[in-house]
Parts: C-alpha cells; sequence; structure tokens
C-alpha cells in the first residue's frame, strides 16, 4: 500500500512541539525553538512539555496529560507539524489514550522524532496511512548537531534534494538490491511491541531500519532473535542498520546482527548513519526506496513530502 505524503514545511509553517516520552530540559528546548525559528517556521510548545511526573521521574508528566498535547497538536488545523522534543521513554505508555478517528478526520500532518518515538511511527503509519520522519529530537542538544539540523532542514523544506541517503561509514554486511517501503526504527521498542494486539509486523516488501542505545551486545542479540522467532522478518526484503551508540564495540554489535540477520539472504548495510549519532540522516518511514547493499545507499522513489 502506498502511504499519503505530508506536505513539506514552508516560511511560516507552524511546529507543535510535544513531548511524549521522557522529561525535556528547559535548555535545550530553547535552543531547538531557536534553531527551528531561525529556519522561518513559528513555533507553539505543547502546555505539558515541561512536566514532570510525580512519581516517575523518566516521564515528561502524566501519561493522559502526555497525549492529551499531541492529540490537541494534531487536531489543531493551524498546525502543519508535530515534532518530538525527545525520547526516552513513555510513548508506549500513552499510545493507546490517543483519539485515532479524530486524527483521521483532522487529515494528514507531518510527524517527526526518533528513538522511543518509533512506537507513534508504527502507530502513525498503519493507523492513518502516513509517511513520517525518523529524525532529530529538537531537545536533544548532543544529536541535533550542525549535520543533523542541515538533513533535517532539507528533508522538511526541499526533499527533492535528500533522495540519496548514506553515511560515510555506510558499508555492505551482505551484498544485494532490494526495493520496498521503509520501516522500522529503535530495535527495543519494535521488540517490547511483539505480542501485542494492534502489533505493527513489516508488510511483504518492505526494507527495515534498525537501530538502538545503551543496549549489551547480548540484549541486541535478545531483541533480534525475539523478532525472528516470531516471524517479523517473513516479508523483509533488505535492511538497513543505523548507529549502536552505548552498545558495545562496534565489532561486537556487528558480530551480532551478521550471524543473526545474513543468513536471511537479503541485503544488509551496515551504519547507514540514522539513530543516536552525530550527522544522523532523516529517514521517511512509509516511503518506497531502494537498497543498495554493494554501494551503501537508500535511494527513495519520490521526495518523502508533497
Amino acid at each position: 500500500m502506498t502511504r499519503v505524503r505530508p506536505a513539506r514545511l514552508r516560511p511560516g509553517s507552524k511546529v507543535a512541539l510535544v513531548a511524549p516520552a521522557g522529561p525535556v530540559k528547559e535548555p535545550p528546548l530553547r535552543r531547538g525553538i531557536g534553531i527551528l525559528e531561525s529556519w522561518g517556521l513559528t513555533v507553539e510548545v505543547g502546555e505539558h512539555v515541561l512536566d514532570r511526573h510525580p512519581r516517575l521521574p523518566y516521564l515528561a508528566g502524566l501519561d493522559p496529560r502526555r497525549a492529551a498535547d499531541l492529540q490537541r497538536a494534531w487536531c489543531d488545523p493551524t498546525v502543519d507539524a508535530v515534532v518530538c522534543a525527545r525520547g526516552g521513554y513513555g510513548a508506549m505508555r500513552m499510545v493507546d489514550l490517543l483519539d485515532w478517528d479524530a486524527m483521521a478526520e483532522a487529515g494528514p500532518k507531518l510527524f517527526t522524532g526518533s528513538s522511543d518515538i518509533t512506537t507513534l511511527h508504527e502507530a502513525i503509519g498503519s493507523r492513518l496511512n502516513l509517511v513520517t520522519l525518523f529524525a532529530p529530537l529538537v531537545a536533544a542538544d548532543v544529536t541535533f548537531d550542525v549535520g543533523a539540523q542541515k538533513h533535517f532542514r532539507q528533508t522538511l523544506f526541499e526533499p527533492e534534494s535528500v533522495l540519496t541517503l548514506t553515511g560515510p561509514l555506510a558499508t555492505s554486511l551482505n551484498d544485494g538490491v532490494a526495493s520496498g517501503m521503509l520501516v522500522g526504527g529503535n530495535l527495543s521498542l519494535l521488540a517490547s511491541g511483539v505480542g501485542a494486539p494492534d502489533a505493527f509486523v513489516p508488510p511483504d516488501e518492505s526494507i527495515v531500519l534498525l537501530e538502538d542505545v545503551n543496549e549489551d551486545p547480548y540484549k541486541v542479540d535478545r531483541m533480534l532473535t525475539q523478532l525472528l522467532r516470531s516471524g517479523w522478518f517473513t516479508g523483509v526484503t533488505g535492511v538497513a542498520l543505523g548507529s549502536w551508540t552505548g552498545c558495545g564495540t562496534l565489532d561486537e554489535v556487528r558480530d551480532v546482527v551478521a550471524d543473526l540477520l545474513v543468513g536471511l539472504g537479503i541485503p544488509v548495510i551496515w551504519e547507514l548513519g540514522f539513530g543516536h549519532c552525530s550527522d544522523q540522516l532523516t529517514i521517511p518511514l512509509g516511503a518506497h526506496a531502494t537498497l543498495d547493499a554493494d554501494q551503501g545507499t537508500l535511494t527513495l522513489g519520490e521526495p518523502p513530502l508533497r
């Protein structure tokens, strides 16, 4: 199925910042707002973005309030894009509190974020049939660096200029060429969703993106094995691997993913350059692309935004 491409942004477009997961610190939030405004965007900050949960310090406020901020932004006809301030953990706790019928009625909207926001990418893609952007978190001061800002801005405003995606370390883990819909994101969240009544499963002829942060190699092994045993990779035609910051040495992680994924007999790219890394790429989930493991590239069939 072809997903709907949201409209690109233009100077004067209005973006709403929300915090569906972990707590947001004010200094990096203000920095992120300043960067977006310097691009000519109008920024509206959700009412509860700086909230803290009264008992659980890893959450940006109560689940219903985080959900309400996102829902309000999505259903506001003056908002062009909903942008997640940071990841952490918590999106999985609030995703079932959203009124998906109301969000569908509000029409297509641009959605961006990464890491824990993978849960919302899955839900928005499958429930609303939209292309979304696995993109930098604007209140994550470490990874929202100059390189990440540049690629994010190009994707938002000039999507036809970023049709070929690759990173400086991209290499082949298993040669070949494959085409399909881009899906996936953070490995921990994808594995955690297995078994839910509405669990996301890659459609046939899809290319899976996988990355993670601060997970030991044996945990990466366990999560990939869980996905494999559940049949999650059945229709997958190719895999693009992103960053593995804090997951042990890259050689250790490479050995794990090679041991588990090369046997699928599909093309696999190592270190494409997305996720928790410097100069991270913005990747359109739900868009169709061609993966060339020999060249270390993903090439989009059309601009991801109208």
